[in-house]
């Protein structure tokens, strides 16, 4: 039998229930969720699992210097339970490519805590949407085939000229038949808080309402939010928290580049319920190679303070 490329051992007694998170963490707004979030159950218990996001890693995998096996490598190394897969640095989208790094993950302990794509729903042309809903539906493929649960996407930019009605329009029509799709492969959907028209969780949680299924949610970035304050930025936080499917973790906001109470975000995470990966994606001025495990430490401490799992 070949043993696995990684030196370490790394077979985490937590890693088959990691590997489900995304199918458990909080759904997007179903016909049931309307209008409130859920209840929380009296013998609630918080689990959260440290991942870490490929992209933590751009400057490399831009430069060629990194693969997305060395970010497995890394994420062993590290002792995170999950890799986020931002699909920008495959080599392939072929079936035999992608089972090969599932079959890597899994020999090493590693869940994917999702695979993450750019997708430009907020188009005034219809054949346009059309694309970027087929453009989702290959890459659903893809992530059933690597083994994922959760498949990151956009919003996108509202074009010159367009009310917020409007690109709303479009993003739900584009949402609801790739939802459709992801749903009959047991894939969810993350809709992330990418500035453009799902810069505020008001508009975000608005097309999830009218999307209207449970494999719709919110992949929350705790930096993003296109607000005036932080306190606005955690306000925001807290509104998406029942609906997240994956978080992805900064420690300074986009905009200001003031930091992040990491302690508060966690107590909201706690109080809404999230269950599922708090993922690390680093882009400080630092150098990865000692910003990221920085970063990691601190999830580390707040998931051991925090979570059950």
């Amino acid at each position: 039998m070949n043993k696995p490329i990684f030196r370490r051992e790394f077979l985490l007694a937590s890693c088959a229930a990691a590997v489900a998170i995304p199918v458990f963490g909080r759904a997007g707004v179903s016909s049931s969720m309307r209008g409130s979030a859920p209840a929380t159950p009296a013998n609630n218990h918080a689990r959260l699992f440290v991942g870490c996001c490929a992209l933590s890693y751009k400057k490399y995998l831009d430069a060629g210097s990194m693969t997305m096996e060395d970010v497995f490598r890394k994420a062993v190394e590290l002792g995170v339970h999950g890799v986020d897969v931002t699909t920008y640095w495959l080599k392939s989208t072929e079936p035999a490519y992608l089972t090969s790094l599932r079959h890597l993950a899994f020999k090493n302990g590693l869940a994917f805590s999702g695979a993450a794509i750019r997708t430009e729903m907020c188009q005034s042309d219809a054949a346009k949407r059309a694309e970027e809903v087929r453009k989702i539906q290959n890459w659903v493929d893809a992530t059933q085939l690597l083994g994922a649960s959760h498949l990151r996407v956009f919003g996108g930019d509202l074009p010159d000229g367009a009310t917020s009605k409007q690109g709303i329009e479009w993003v739900v029509e584009t949402m609801k038949p790739a939802c459709e799709y992801a749903a009959q492969r047991g894939i969810t959907l993350g809709m992330e808080d990418h500035h453009g028209i799902t810069g505020r969780a008001s508009t975000l949680l608005e097309i999830l309402r009218r999307v209207d299924s449970p494999y719709a949610g919110v992949n929350l970035d705790i930096s993003n939010f296109d607000t005036k304050s932080d306190e606005e930025q955690y306000s925001d936080i807290e509104a998406c928290v029942p609906y997240a499917t994956h978080v992805h973790i900064r420690d300074l906001f986009t905009e200001t580049q003031r930091p992040i109470d990491l302690d508060r975000v966690w107590r909201l995470l706690v109080k809404g319920e999230y269950k599922g990966f708090v993922s690390a994606e680093y882009e400080n001025e630092e150098d990865p190679m000692t910003g990221v495990p920085k970063l990691i430490e601190k999830i580390k401490v707040l998931c051991r303070k925090y979570s059950s799992a």
